[in-house]
């Protein structure tokens, strides 16, 4: 989502809790096996240490984005369980047409209107 800083750099830093924030879009022929692919994915997650909860969303309209999000305890559980090998080779079963923009954010304190 933001070139500047990808995912890959913000694996190193430490922060407590975080949440995902992922953009996919792709093909609308594709569709299925995103979600399959996903599903998948997301199963694997809810086993990690850390895990908190996850939510897919799909674009309303006739294109074909969707967007979900995870929270987490830490970055370091997330990172643990995004590098682990098992998740890595998942990786291979998303479609060719599928573009996927991570990244991971954090709450912050707006006052008057949310917490950190």
């Amino acid at each position: 989502m933001d070139p500047t800083f990808p995912v890959d750099r913000q694996l190193g830093l430490e922060a407590s809790p975080v949440v995902l924030i992922n953009l996919s879009t792709l093909d609308k022929k594709d569709e299925a096996a995103l979600i399959k692919a996903w599903t998948d994915d997301a199963q694997f997650m809810q086993r990690q240490p850390g895990y908190i909860s996850t939510q897919l969303h799909r674009a309303i309209g006739d294109g074909c984005a969707y967007l979900n999000y995870a929270v987490w305890e830490s970055n370091a559980t997330f990172r643990a369980a995004f590098t682990h090998p098992e998740f890595q080779s998942k990786f291979s079963h998303y479609p060719s047409s599928s573009v996927a923009s991570p990244h991971l954010f954090q709450k912050i304190a707006v006052p008057g209107l949310c917490i950190a």
